[in-house]
């Protein structure tokens, strides 16, 4: 379908057809911008042409040390220039980026290590000894480690491995880039969170990144000369791609090792950050800084957000400081986000109540998305869009990944029905837009109702003392199950669990309505999510 009847001598080649990856963003900004700032990271600042001079070091080096395409090359570091030459380095040289949580404890590590094969492994010092320990219990060859020494930080070099200057200083400046001769070629492994067994990993390729960068730099949008703040780890989603993207728009990354609330504020004031992404636990952080940590500036910061739906109690506290809030959704198996609640103009004479509400939708797909919709996951049919009735979020699109490695079955599994099923349950509105209801497995079923944890957390989160706070089911004689909340309270702020409860029971129905409130710090990912899986095991000894 579509072929003309003669296409004779209309063929693929050389000039009408190249794969698609985005090692051609950075390959074009050292050209267009070679004096323009790239890297920042405090006393660290690298222009456009040291940047990619610097990531083609990496890549001839990584070839002395015997990588070769296809082999794998991880890393267990923080938010640093070095993570972000990585992106571009390892690709160049053929071989896929393992971006590994710093937060993951020794045993998981020499799984992703064995399971992954991984050949060369760049550690921050700060990770050094769970590196060895993680090393120790692999049952596969070790890879080669290689200390990247963070002076910036005080984080010095140990001296027992090779450091990653000195790995640099070893590569020859003259190395050609090898470039991806198919784009489904494979670029980044990424392993999900393994909060249910071990991790899965992910496989994502040249064409899904590079479109990624696309579609990210059109929905936000992104202008020249953008000045973007590391807050989304560099291991989760590849930083949701926008390392990426932007050497695309001759933007500046400006990398955060310790993600507080003054670290924003002062790269906000001195760097310029015109744009982050974060979880919203980070903009919790932001709203409920301490006077001494907040900084002034003159304009409005672009904020992206996902990991769990904003609170309408954080987006009416964050935006009037002088940030502009987007909420978006994604997973590992979609190299991050792929829906935007992208805003309509009839919204803008809504009641804040209202306005906020909205924002907090999970919105409508990304321009390099196919389709994004809510189903019946047995059937395989569309939902009803009314705003009431459930369904599972089913993704089809080229940001979709390859599949899990080494695990066809799952791959299946996920794929089932010609979408990727993402396990999170959603309503959908009749104009399409979708709206997070829960995770599957979050969802709490009370004497035969179900109860969405996300509209119970986005009422309690409304009270002035409640800094965080996750609900999550406790088995229950009578009902089955019943919503327990736990909170953090805000510095200063006092309340009591039969007041939070009231609280609640003027905003819900009464099956809704929090059964039990305990008051503690909330256990969380490296990328700011509520660990729910810790609090359903604490709910069921209450």
């Amino acid at each position: 379908m579509g072929w003309m009847a003669d296409e004779t001598g209309l063929d693929k080649c050389a000039a009408n057809f190249v794969a698609l990856t985005p090692l051609s963003h950075l390959q074009r900004a050292a050209r267009l911008f070679p004096d323009h700032e790239a890297v920042v990271y405090r006393g660290f600042r690298k222009t456009y042409a040291e940047y990619h001079d610097r990531c083609t070091w990496l890549a001839s080096a990584l070839v002395k040390l015997g990588v070769t395409p296809g082999d794998v090359v991880a890393t267990l570091l923080p938010n640093l220039p070095a993570h972000a030459e990585a992106h571009f380095g390892v690709p160049a040289c053929g071989a896929v980026l393992n971006t590994i949580n710093t937060r993951l404890e020794a045993d998981t590590i020499a799984y992703i290590l064995d399971h992954g094969g991984a050949k060369v492994l760049l550690v921050d010092p700060q990770f050094l000894p769970v590196a060895a320990e993680a090393i120790d219990m692999m049952d596969g060859p070790a890879p080669t480690v290689i200390e990247v020494a963070d002076d910036q930080a005080g984080a010095h070099a140990h001296g027992h491995y090779m450091e990653y200057e000195e790995l640099l200083a070893s590569g020859d400046p003259a190395f050609e880039w090898i470039m991806p001769e198919d784009e489904w070629e494979s670029l980044a492994l990424n392993y999900t969170s393994g909060t249910t067994g071990r991790p899965k990993g992910v496989v994502c390729h040249h064409r899904g990144a590079y479109l990624m960068t696309m579609g990210t730099a059109i929905s936000w949008p992104m202008p020249r000369h953008a000045r973007y703040l590391t807050i989304v780890p560099l291991f989760h989603c590849n930083n949701w791609n926008h390392t990426w993207m932007m050497p695309m728009v001759g933007g500046t990354i400006i990398c955060c090792r310790d993600i507080t609330a003054s670290a924003i504020y002062d790269a906000i004031a001195d760097e310029g950050v015109t744009h982050f992404g974060a979880a919203p636990i980070v903009l919790n952080t932001i709203v409920n800084a301490k006077p001494e940590d907040r900084r002034d500036f003159d304009h409005v910061v672009e904020v992206f957000t996902a990991g769990a739906p904003p609170p309408a109690a954080t987006l009416r506290a964050i935006e009037p400081l002088g940030f502009q809030v987007t909420q978006v959704y994604g997973l590992t198996e979609t190299y991050g986000h792929v829906t935007e609640c992208l805003w309509q103009t009839r919204w803008d004479g809504l009641a804040d109540d209202d306005r906020y509400a909205i924002k907090a939708r999970t919105g409508v797909l990304m321009p390099m998305m196919e389709d994004i919709t809510a189903m019946d996951p047995e059937t395989m049919t569309q939902i009803p869009m009314d705003g009431t009735t459930q369904g599972e979020i089913m993704i089809r699109g080229n940001a979709v990944m390859k599949g899990y490695l080494k695990n066809p079955k799952a791959t299946e599994e996920a794929f089932r029905g010609g979408y990727f099923h993402s396990g999170d349950i959603a309503v959908q509105h009749p104009d399409g837009y979708l709206q997070i209801a829960d995770r599957a497995k979050d969802i709490i079923i009370s004497g035969g109702e179900n109860i969405s944890s996300v509209e119970v957390e986005g009422v309690l989160m409304m009270h002035p003392a409640v800094l965080l706070c996750a609900v999550v089911a406790k088995p229950d004689e009578k009902w089955g199950e019943v919503p327990c909340a736990f909170v953090e309270v805000k510095d200063g702020a006092d309340t009591t669990e039969a007041e939070l409860i009231a609280f609640a029971r003027h905003r819900l129905a009464g099956f809704k309505t929090p059964k039990r409130v305990e008051f503690r710090e909330l256990p969380k990912t490296s990328t700011g999510k509520i660990q729910k899986f810790e609090l359903r095991k604490l709910a069921r000894e209450l």
